[in-house]
Formats: C-alpha cells, structure tokens, sequence
C-alpha cells in the first residue's frame, strides 16, 4: 500500500494514524517533495475513476494564478489538467492511498481509509 501525503495536512496525518492503528503495511511518498509523473497520475485517476479536475484543489493560490476555474473539463481538456497537477503537486488532493489490491481512494475521510484496509 501507498500514501501519497503532504506532511503539513491534518487529513494525511489522520490517514496515517488510521493505518498504523490497523497495523497496516505502507509507504509513504510526501508527493510534494516527489512529484508524481504525469503518466504515474493517469494510472491513479484510471483506479480512482475520476478526472483530473476532480482532485484538484482549486482554492490553492497557484490555481488562481494558472486561472483553472476557466479550463475546459471535457476529454480534449484532460491532459493539460495532468500536465498541471505534475506541475504543481500542491494541487493534487490528499491523501491518495493506493492499496495492495489496486483499490484507490482519496482519503480525506474516515470511511475512505477504513475501505483499504485489508479486511475491510
């Protein structure tokens, strides 16, 4: 299992707590740090079943400046979205926890983690 976290976010920290409490195996990525790839993101959004602009922060100061409420979200649109989130980690909402199994849930909720657990 996989953690993409920034550190400084309470729901990543909870996430964390959440899987050691359940002894879960893991590795962290601080996915600011070490950015995702652009290809890395279109496997994550294949498993999420979400678009690009689904997990995309659009309050953060960088989205305001790359003016991303104005972009298309439509198939033609998708990788211009990726490209941005490679781009700029900090837009990519958190945690993303990818488990064993290939389940991939952003986990800002207590239900969301619990759903990765093995034996869940």
């Amino acid at each position: 299992m996989e953690i993409w976290v920034n550190p400084a976010c309470s729901k990543c920290r909870s996430a964390v707590s959440m899987l050691d409490a359940a002894g879960a195996e893991y590795t962290v990525r601080k996915y600011i740090e070490e950015p995702p790839t652009a290809k890395e993101l279109k496997a994550v959004l294949k498993r999420l079943g979400l678009e690009p602009w689904d997990i995309t922060r659009t309050a953060e100061a960088v989205a305001k400046e790359l003016g991303l409420k104005t972009w298309g979200r439509t198939p033609a649109d998708r990788d211009q979205w990726i490209d941005a989130l490679a781009a700029h980690p900090k837009l990519i909402q958190r945690p993303i926890i990818t488990a064993d199994d290939g389940t991939t849930v952003v986990g800002r909720t207590p239900e969301a983690v619990q759903s990765v657990l093995p034996g869940s």
